[in-house]
């Protein structure tokens, strides 16, 4: 016997369809607990009573889908994030990438770019840069629009920095920016190589082949369904041999491509596709 759909699942389930009915958003496969969370934090802040009004704001409120937005995409990032990742990534990855004479990198669900800076610190510390066009992608223009701005919150460069070291960093941090009395503005010269785009991992499919696909931190956030859709999405995307980097918590584990990969470094969630 299956149990009976509460009242607020069933407002957040037409919530859901009619933001993608509407504007082409697909929600609908996020993982439920924490999509709810999000929406009941949302109408807290909105001061709504209840998803069903919400439904009604949205449909005749441009705005109020954008902040919306902002509350149902995950946007917690930060520079050298799981510093392993980034030691395993030079020592194991880019030897391989030096085999290259051009090197497409895919960072998928990029959020407000520190993990995109982070990398490009990293390659050209390593003297590939040069040979890289990064693609840095996200389902949110606002938070596109800091990314591709350069400039975070000075105070949290002492932590970064810390991060840098640790992630194998070969300078002194504060040479890749300068400071003004509350910003960190990060040198040009890390843009360069870097093109920021919209892009929908839910509804959008492959726009090139790469080397490298890096999505970490982000399929936790959808169900079982969605993250096999989106392991599909990587598979036609990477070039034979290319390197997929996944988050901590997540894994090419129970996905239909598990066995066409091999682990390139063990327990930090860098996976080369076979031949």
């Amino acid at each position: 016997m299956t149990t009976p759909a509460s009242l607020e699942d069933i407002e957040v389930q037409l919530l859901l369809e009619a933001i993608y009915r509407y504007y082409g958003y697909d929600f609908r496969n996020y993982a439920p607990s924490s999509l709810k969370r999000r929406v009941r934090h949302f109408l807290h802040s909105e001061g709504l009573p209840t998803v069903s009004a919400l439904q009604a704001k949205i449909l005749h409120d441009r705005t109020c889908l954008d902040r919306l937005l902002l509350g149902l995409t995950v946007n917690t990032t930060s520079m050298f994030r799981d510093p392993s990742f980034y030691v395993a990534f030079r020592e194991q990855v880019v030897p391989l990438l030096k085999t290259y004479p051009f090197i497409r990198i895919w960072h998928a669900g990029c959020s407000t770019g520190q993990e995109v800076y982070s990398m490009a610190i990293l390659l050209q510390e390593e003297g590939i840069y040069h040979r890289c066009r990064v693609y840095a992608t996200d389902t949110n223009e606002q938070v596109l629009q800091t990314a591709r701005t350069g400039i975070f919150t000075l105070d949290k460069m002492q932590e970064y920095t810390q991060l840098y070291l640790k992630a194998g960093g070969k300078q002194s941090f504060s040479e890749y920016y300068t400071a003004d009395y509350k910003n960190a503005i990060f040198r040009s010269s890390l843009k360069e190589h870097l093109v920021f785009a919209q892009h929908n991992l839910v509804t959008d499919g492959s726009f090139n082949e790469f080397n490298v696909i890096l999505c970490r931190n982000v399929l936790i956030y959808f169900n079982s369904t969605l993250q096999q859709q989106v392991h599909q999405l990587f598979y036609n995307s990477l070039c034979k041999f290319g390197i997929l980097g996944l988050g901590k918590q997540e894994s090419i584990r129970f996905t239909p491509h598990e066995a066409d990969y091999e682990e390139v470094a063990q327990g930090q969630k860098l996976y080369r596709r076979r031949n």
